[in-house]
């Protein structure tokens, strides 16, 4: 199982990254709330904190369509309200075409995100070495490397540009709306194929650069979870402080 073992560490690596990514927003909303008690400043604040993250994200769309020659409409960087209570920072609109290049056009911001995320992290900030010591469990190394971190170059900028455009390249439900139906279709061509006897060919030829692939979306997945992990703390500090100051508490 070690040639498939990329794809337990992006599991390892996402699930906390997702919970951190809510936590996070929410105790910056949550600040933002307390300082202006104005829900449409707090908004507009939110979405200005995460501008960079928004343009690349549906940036990325926009040019994947055009790459694939979809038709894309209206677009915008509006923050809005939806009617089921979450915040949609902006928007693209794209036609509906096959599966495949709709999987393709929804992935964009994941594929965005992550080519800026490794280019920051290896050229920029050079947290390879960072992320390479907790994956071998080298805490003592990795508790070094992380406290030089603020000493390097424009650490601010790019920690700041990593933090924002990390935390906004998931993509949305409607993005992974094509995901499902080309998901089954994967799954079924691979078990028609180990059925007529390809088992064990693609576990020697497909799995290796398949499991290189999953490590390194995994990392990318880990490097952000650190980020995120890194502004928890001292946000959820931010906020109960503020609470405790003007009496005032976002749930």
């Amino acid at each position: 199982m070690s040639q498939l073992d990329g794809l337990l560490w992006l599991l390892l690596m996402l699930a906390p990254f997702i919970f951190l990514q809510r936590a996070l927003h929410r105790e910056i909303q949550a600040i933002f709330l307390i300082l202006t008690r104005r829900p449409n400043v707090t908004m507009a604040l939110f979405s200005m904190l995460f501008f960079p993250g928004v343009f690349l994200h549906e940036l990325s769309h926009f040019l994947m369509a055009k790459i694939l020659f979809v038709p894309t409409g209206k677009f915008s960087f509006i923050p809005e309200s939806m009617p089921n209570g979450r915040l949609r920072l902006g928007y693209v609109e794209v036609s509906k075409t096959d599966i495949l290049r709709d999987s393709i056009i929804g992935t964009a911001p994941l594929i965005a995100g992550g080519l800026f995320i490794s280019y920051a992290a290896r050229v920029q900030l050079d947290l390879l070495p960072l992320w390479n010591a907790f994956r071998l469990a080298e805490f003592p190394t990795f508790w070094l490397d992380l406290l030089t971190l603020p000493s390097m170059s424009d650490f601010p900028l790019w920690f700041y540009l990593t933090f924002a455009i990390s935390s906004t390249m998931l993509p949305s439900e409607s993005d992974r709306n094509a995901w499902l139906p080309l998901g089954g279709m994967i799954v079924l061509s691979i078990a028609v194929a180990a059925f007529a006897g390809a088992g064990v060919w693609m576990l020697n030829n497909l799995a290796p650069p398949l499991n290189i692939f999953f490590r390194s979306i995994a990392s990318i997945f880990g490097l952000s979870a650190a980020v995120h992990g890194i502004l928890v703390l001292p946000l959820l500090l931010i906020h109960k402080l503020l609470t405790r100051i003007t009496g005032l508490d976002i749930g």
